[in-house]
């Protein structure tokens, strides 16, 4: 197929991934009262799952009610005239993404399929199955530990009591967006290794040599996506590292595959 051919396939498959994002978005723009009353303030509440979660954990640890929530000490406000509707908008579009990621990834498929091998796109069947379970996975993930542990800590933080914490409410929806759609995306680390394996710039040994290093960056990461305090960003930083090694099995694989055809 000619280059100019190629960019004309390249931009339908992009027409199709952002009409289906419009779809879900719009959805998502008819469900105002669940997406912000039960979803996106759901960690503002003290009944959040996993603050109950928390609090079971304290009792059962006989640290009495350590990690219970007595109160969320902030209120949500909007302080310009659209706030309030930009806020609608743009929470719409991220829940529209999120919803139709998978069908995002088989366009993606579609566009590259047709360069493998035929062994090669066997191989690689399960790309939009496995890919799409990961990122709900990490989707999952920021949303139930890191979103309610950044506004645990975030929304409790005082430097003095002459302070009350009014949060305006594109911050703190800003805050839940970056947490749910960082950890979907670092949650997709076994695929990238996958493919930058498969095209030869990336080796296992590579990634044992450099472990230490990327523990290193591991928790810069954590700490970029999560409240400044030790506990949070050891908890990030666990699934990421076991995310890690998991890609240095698959990449361990990938060659492996590579050296038997």
């Amino acid at each position: 197929m000619p280059f100019l051919e190629h960019l004309e396939e390249l931009r339908w498959h992009i027409l199709k991934s952002l009409g289906s994002i419009l779809i879900a978005a719009t959805i998502a723009f008819l469900a105002k009262d669940l997406i912000f009353d039960n979803i996106l303030f759901g960690p503002k509440k003290q009944d959040f799952f996993t603050y109950k979660l928390l609090c079971k954990t304290s009792t059962f640890l006989e640290l009495g009610d350590t990690f219970c929530i007595k109160e969320l000490p902030f209120r949500v406000q909007s302080r310009t005239v659209s706030g309030q509707f930009s806020a609608h908008i743009w929470t719409s579009i991220t829940a529209g993404f999120i919803v139709a990621f998978p069908y995002v990834l088989y366009q993606l498929w579609l566009f590259i399929s047709p360069g493998l091998v035929k062994n090669e796109r066997k191989k690689a069947r399960g790309f939009v199955g496995i890919s799409s379970f990961l990122f709900f996975v990490g989707v999952l993930f920021g949303y139930y530990v890191v979103t309610p542990l950044s506004i645990r800590f975030l929304g409790s933080y005082t430097v003095s009591s002459e302070v009350f914490n009014d949060f305006d409410l594109s911050s703190y929806i800003g805050l839940v967006r970056a947490s749910v759609i960082s950890s979907g995306l670092i949650f997709e680390l076994p695929i990238i290794v996958y493919f930058l394996t498969k095209i030869g710039l990336l080796t296992p040994e590579f990634m044992r040599k450099y472990r230490k290093i990327s523990l290193v960056i591991v928790l810069t990461l954590s700490a970029i996506i999560t409240p400044p305090d030790i506990a949070s960003q050891v908890i990030v930083a666990i699934p990421i590292m076991i995310l890690y090694e998991l890609s240095i099995f698959i990449s361990k694989k990938v060659i492996k595959s590579n050296d038997d055809s």
